[in-house]
């Protein structure tokens, strides 16, 4: 699930309490949730918002394009993440 999708959901935690879990300023947050001029987290925030979200958000869903550069571990372990949402 890309990180739009989770802040969107019902239930979900509001991004401003999100963001100050990553010591992140929250218009940080938004660009990468809208991918606003190609933005993402870096690999270390990845990892932070994969572990904040129990895994609901991956490191794949986060960097479509190169984690399997960053994290050769995890080409294995993971199915990768689809690319069209439910």
């Amino acid at each position: 699930m890309d990180l739009h999708a989770y802040l969107s959901r019902d239930g979900a935690p509001p991004a401003t309490d999100l963001a100050k879990r990553l010591n992140v300023n929250p218009d940080q947050l938004r660009q990468w949730r809208h991918r606003y001029a190609g933005r993402q987290p870096s690999p270390e925030s990845c990892v932070l918002i994969e572990q904040i979200t129990e895994g609901v958000v991956t490191r794949q869903d986060l960097r479509p394009d190169d984690w399997q550069r960053i994290w050769p571990e995890l080409i294995d372990t993971k199915p990768q993440p689809s690319t069209s949402e439910a």
